[in-house]
């Protein structure tokens, strides 16, 4: 992948107009990311035009249920994105929030960009509200950058089916 340089980036709410964008950078994130972790068939497959229609369908209706949505752009170009609302957890606290989505488009990796997106998603949510998301265990990478952001795995784990192979995924806890 050849690295893009990112210059100034803009967080902002996501509208129904940059639904096609975020789906674009779902889908070329989770081939970049999980090659080698979730099976190639799976991830060869993904359709960026049918997630686009459902986050079109998903950001039209609002932030229901009290979840957001935010994406970085720089220059026009919409660069990655975070989703974020009230915890799925049945174990779930009270005012907990979960961070469902961070996805950034690889050429951007390493440049700041997530760092911007979970700072917001933290502001937005409450500097001492708790925040819990879940991330594949193979996914090193991911685990580095959410441990550096103060998240902690809480030691309650899962498997989920993800193309049809059982993935470990590890739930990391903040505040």
């Amino acid at each position: 992948m050849v690295e893009q340089i990112v210059d100034e980036v803009t967080i902002r709410p996501a509208t129904p107009d940059d639904a096609q964008a975020i789906a674009d950078v779902h889908v070329r994130s989770w081939q970049e990311a999980y090659a080698g972790i979730v099976p190639a068939e799976y991830l060869s497959g993904l359709d960026a035009a049918a997630r686009g229609s459902r986050w079109r369908e998903l950001l039209t209706a609002g932030p229901a249920d009290h979840v957001r949505t935010f994406v970085a752009e720089s220059g026009g170009r919409l660069l990655g994105f975070a989703s974020y609302g009230p915890s799925r957890d049945e174990d779930a606290r009270r005012g907990e929030r979960e961070i469902y989505s961070i996805y950034l488009d690889p050429g951007t990796w390493g440049h700041g960009v997530a760092r911007e997106l979970i700072r917001t998603v933290v502001a937005e949510a409450g500097e001492h509200t708790p925040l819990v998301l879940w991330v594949l265990a193979a996914n090193e990478r991911a685990r580095h950058f959410y441990r550096r952001h103060g998240f902690q795995p809480d030691g309650v784990e899962r498997l989920e089916d993800v193309g049809g192979a059982e993935l470990l995924e590890i739930r990391y806890r903040r505040g």
